[in-house]
Order: structure tokens, then sequence, then C-alpha cells
């Protein structure tokens, strides 16, 4: 499959390089599968030319680019550290910042499962956090050996129930003594990488749905997690209590208000632009995800895009990046890829760059 893009007949700018945002603010994008799309044949164009995915991110107003590291992915080749190393190269060189996001498992981490990777099956607790801050130090120290070092580091990703705990319901009680010495034991081979190498790292962690983040971060310092800097925080209406930007205001303005030493990021969110089928038999972008005055349309997912942005800026939140938009259905030379976000990335199924990924340079009103 070829991703074209809109000639610029259709559009309302001129294609070029973007007002950086304020100084604190960060827009982009998630960008962890765009190295697998281009090995399966994906060709982003631009005006029918071919153009680097990261330098159309820059040009559409973007400052930054996270991205996803699996310890030893036994069934993918890609969200390793090889991968990582190409994602952050290619995004230094376009001059973004980037989010080192840390999964400390093999596959993925979300709220439903933390698993503990294959490498530290069978270590006790103090040996599961000796071994993560071990593993995040020799990464970072790696990263630095070739001047990659991110500028934000994400210890876990989603960890609403404990980190790596395991598989299965959410609701049980953590443990915040075992969950503290892990989670400070990541922080704490950050901070030591980052005055080894004289380079500033701002640490984040990382709560599903914003309905979440102070019953987790609350808990959290109390038992002696605070030496971090910034609260990520992943947005899907679909799985959240909040489908009104009044309430998302209301409840984002709060957690800024009660945590004021730390930045409140989005890193991430998605809406739909259709419900249709192109290649995927089924969607992570459901009915379900599409809330009132929104509709599943290339222009109501823009239309979100700026008003929840927006939103998040006026309640003091400092930026957005978007999940990922460019994980797309295409041809592979082994076969179709499925993409279960074909309808909520920033391409239609015609091949066309979709308005969403202008929200990053609307004007916006930013507080003073």
């Amino acid at each position: 499959m070829g991703l074209g893009f809109m000639g610029l007949g259709l559009l309302t700018f001129s294609v070029g390089a973007a007002a950086a945002p304020p100084k604190g603010i960060y827009f982009g994008a998630d960008l962890s599968y765009v190295n697998q799309m281009e090995d399966c044949g994906a060709v982003y164009l631009q005006n029918n030319q071919k153009i680097d995915p990261f330098v159309l991110l820059r040009e559409r107003g973007a400052n930054m680019v996270r991205v996803r590291l699996f310890h030893t992915p036994n069934w993918t080749g890609y969200s390793t550290l090889d991968d990582v190393i190409k994602t952050l190269t290619r995004a230094r060189a376009q001059g973004l910042q980037t989010l080192l996001d840390f999964h400390y498992s093999d596959t993925w981490a979300d709220p439903g499962q933390q698993l503990v990777p294959a490498a530290w099956q069978g270590l006790d607790d103090h040996k599961i956090a000796q071994a993560l801050g071990d593993y995040t130090r020799d990464v970072l120290t790696q990263l630095a050996a070739k001047n990659l070092l991110p500028d934000v580091v994400q210890v876990g990703n989603e960890t609403n129930r404990e980190i790596l705990h395991g598989k299965g319901a959410t609701g049980h009680p953590i443990n915040w003594a075992r969950n503290a010495r892990i989670f400070n034991a990541g922080i704490a081979a950050v901070r030591a990488v980052s005055v080894q190498h004289k380079k500033p790292i701002r640490v984040m962690l990382h709560i599903a749905q914003p309905e979440n983040v102070a019953g987790w971060i609350d808990p959290a310092m109390a038992a002696g997690i605070q030496d971090f800097d910034m609260i990520g925080v992943s947005y899907y209406p679909d799985h959240s209590a909040f489908k009104r930007m009044n309430l998302l205001g209301q409840v984002f303005g709060e957690i800024v208000q009660k945590y004021p030493s730390k930045e409140v990021v989005v890193v991430e969110i998605g809406y739909p632009w259709t419900h249709e089928h192109y290649r995927a038999n089924s969607h992570g972008m459901k009915e379900t995800a599409q809330i009132k005055g929104y509709d599943a349309t290339p222009e109501g997912q823009k239309k979100f895009l700026v008003d929840f942005t927006q939103t998040l800026l006026t309640a003091g939140g400092k930026g957005v990046l978007y999940w990922e938009p460019m994980w797309v259905s295409v041809d592979c030379k082994s076969g179709s890829f499925s993409s279960l976000w074909e309808n909520a990335n920033w391409f239609d199924y015609d091949d066309k760059v979709l308005p969403a990924i202008d929200f990053m340079r609307h004007e916006y009103v930013f507080p003073k």
C-alpha cells in the first residue's frame, strides 16, 4: 500500500516548517511502528514524492517523538534496543525531542498485564528491583555512547496495577512497598546516567485514563516514589469515565493543581476517523470510542484532537502525543499486514493524509 498525501490545493496551509510550540509544551506522536511499516513496504508520500515520516511530523508541528522498548521479545523483531536506536537516530536527525518508553516486559505492558520478562523470571522482589535498575542503566549507557540519550524516560507503561506483577484483574491491592522499591530503582538509574553524562533527562510515570491518576500518584508518593518530573496519561474515550470536554478539563485541572511540580502530558490518545473496515477484521477504535459532538470522520477526528488539546492546555497540561498515527495496513512481502489502528491513524483508505495531523499547529490559546 502506498501512502499518499493530499494535494496542496485541498489544504488550508502551505507545507513547510511549522512554528515551534511554546517552550515546555510537547506536541508529537508515538512512532514505534514506523520502522516496521517501512520494512513491510509502506511508502510515505507528499505531493507524490517520498518523504521521511519524521520529516513529515516535524513539518506539521511536532517537537517530540515517543518510542517503546520491550526487554527481549521473541515474537517480534521490533521494539528491541536496535529498533529503538534506529528510531531515536531518525528523530534526533530532525531536531525532535525524544521520549523513551520502558515497558519492562517482553511484550505489551498495560493496565491488564505487567508481565515479568523471561530474563527476570524467578527473581525475588529485591533482585527484580536490582535487575530493573541495572537494565535501565545499561540501556541508557548504550544510548549515551551513540549520543542518543532521550530527553524523557518513562519508567513503566500504563502501570495502573502493580509493576511486574503479572496478568489478570486490575483491582487487586498494590503492594506499595514493593512497587516503590522497583520504581525507585528505575528512577535512580535514570538520574545516575543523567549525572554521569551531564545530560538532563526528565522522568515520567505513566497512568492510563485521567480518572485513575490521583488514585495512583497519591499512594505512590506516600510510599516514597517522589523523584519524578512528569505525569504521563493515556486517554482513550472508550476506556474512560470522562467523555465530555468540560469534564476532561475539570479532571485535568484537578491533576495539575494537585501536583503543581509535575508536568502533565497526554502521551497516548486516539480517535477514529471512520468505522469502515479496510483490511483489519477488528479495530482497536470501535464505535464505543466515539463521543458526542465528534463524528467518526476525518473532520471529526481533527476537531476532537484540537478541542481536546485546547482543553488540556487551558487546564495547565503540557502537551499531547498521538498513538501511533502511522500504523497502517500494508502489503507485506510475506502477505497483508492488518493494522488494528487503520481507522484511527492519520491516513485514509485512498492513501491520503488526514486533517488530524495538523492538530499540532493549530493556533491554540496558551495560558500565561
